[in-house]
């Protein structure tokens, strides 16, 4: 059984609206839209049993959760916690956005760039200063904070309210993703999160869904950030099949959907009916093929472009196997797979190394021929393909499959606001708010 914790920005505020960067700064509080937002994470989690929630203590978290709280259970309490503050950005706090790009452009410029290496120098009450690393600083935080909560929480479901510097470290530490990568990573106000941990931090970290916004009644995906110039990709696994459902390895056996697969594509096809989608690409597959033909429903005009690099991991031998099956013939491999996946060489088939780099070589091909349009694209493969492809977003190795969910029919939104000349943005993974209700993952947990 995993420790679920279930990851929560506070709603809007009023340094959000006036566009003031607020760190720990504790002036500002909830807008009446903040309040109502923080009602509708409260409702969406009224089914969850939770055993805690934890909060940052700045006013604006706080009321958060405590409204969390309210609408949730009468017996939830908020426990504040400091390990939950903010981004500390003394230099900037109070500031609007536009005064910190023009008072600071080049320290601001490497805060966008190179967050990882962009420091403030802080003056010390002996007239010097000291050399403050906001994010190095604040991914010591948030490891803090893990270590105190899987010791004390294992095997329960707990909340976490707090900020989205903070939420991005503590997403980014849990999953070992990079420093560099912190601008990568989104939080809306309100958004939900959910991070499935079988042991500690040196365990397998699952990140279930990230930046959920649906529950809020406004549109199903974070806005487009202002000055946004390049294209969104909708990253979509295909609809179930029948061994899906049976947990049967498929692998590049080109097995259809079956009837809830398509059931599933159509409703994938309806959650993105409103969008103006203007190019897909999937793989030449009949599973993803036929998700992609679903959601063409709606956009007749949308050539939809096929790439053999987006195909399926090639299990070999274990294909159209079930998996108690290929447990008594290839037990040990199949217990490797399941905590080492990228030492495993499948049986005359593939290794997880072959599948980033053909991944890879995919998605760059796209970015290079759709990011820099100011549209929407859709890109339907595979469970292990999209992993890997979600994975190099963030210069992770093959180690990390586990790393990130991708339910039959789920969407995920990766961002090119600079086009060809930036780097992609996670604004969102793994949504399946269109196939169940609830904030999890209820899709089937089926074999690859």
């Amino acid at each position: 059984m995993a420790t679920t914790v279930i990851l929560v920005r506070h709603g809007q505020s009023t340094y959000n609206l006036e566009q003031r960067m607020q760190g720990r700064c504790n002036k500002s509080v909830l807008t009446p839209a903040g309040q109502d937002s923080a009602r509708l994470v409260g409702r969406a989690l009224h089914q969850v049993s939770l055993n805690t929630l934890y909060c940052s203590p700045l006013a604006r978290a706080r009321e958060t959760a405590e409204i969390v709280c309210s609408e949730h259970s009468s017996d939830l309490q908020p426990n504040p916690s400091d390990l939950l503050l903010e981004v500390d950005l003394p230099l900037w706090e109070d500031l609007r956005r536009d005064e910190v790009k023009e008072r600071f452009a080049d320290d601001y410029r490497r805060w966008k760039q190179d967050p990882k290496n962009f420091s403030m120098e802080i003056p010390t009450d002996d007239g010097g200063t000291r050399s403050h690393f906001p994010v190095r600083s604040l991914r010591d935080q948030a490891q803090q904070f893990w270590q105190f909560l899987l010791s004390q929480h294992s095997q329960e479901t707990v909340a976490v309210v707090a900020h989205n510097g903070i939420n991005r470290c503590l997403i980014s530490t849990a999953l070992g993703i990079g420093a560099e990568h912190y601008q990568v990573i989104q939080q809306s106000n309100c958004n939900i999160s959910v991070l499935r941990f079988a042991g500690g931090l040196d365990d397998i970290v699952q990140l279930e869904s990230m930046n959920q916004v649906g529950h809020l009644g406004g549109d199903p995906f974070p806005d487009l950030r202002p000055g946004h110039q390049g294209a969104r990709i909708l990253l979509v696994r295909h609809g179930e099949t029948q061994w899906n459902r049976e947990s049967r390895f498929q692998g590049q056996i080109d097995v259809p959907l079956n009837d809830n697969g398509r059931a599933q594509g159509q409703r994938v096809a309806e959650f993105l009916k409103s969008l103006p989608i203007g190019f897909a690409v999937t793989s030449p597959m009949l599973r993803p093929k036929e998700t992609a033909q679903l959601i063409l429903q709606h956009h007749p005009h949308v050539t939809l472009a096929e790439n053999e690099q987006l195909r399926e991991i090639s299990h070999g031998r274990w294909e159209g196997k079930l998996e108690a099956e290929i447990q008594a013939e290839y037990g040990d491999l199949l217990d490797q797979w399941k905590v080492t996946p990228e030492a495993v060489q499948m049986p005359d088939g593939e290794n997880l190394d072959q599948v980033w780099q053909r991944a890879k070589i995919a998605w760059d091909a796209i970015v290079q021929t759709y990011a820099d349009r100011q549209e929407t694209g859709i890109v339907v493969a595979h469970d292990a393909v999209n992993k890997a492809i979600l994975c190099n977003l963030f210069g992770l190795g093959p180690e990390h499959f586990w790393n990130f969910k991708q339910g039959n029919g789920c969407v995920s939104v990766i961002d090119y606001p600079k086009g060809t000349g930036g780097h992609g943005v996670l604004q969102t993974s793994n949504v399946t708010a269109h196939l169940n209700d609830g904030v999890f993952d209820q899709t089937a947990a089926g074999a690859l």
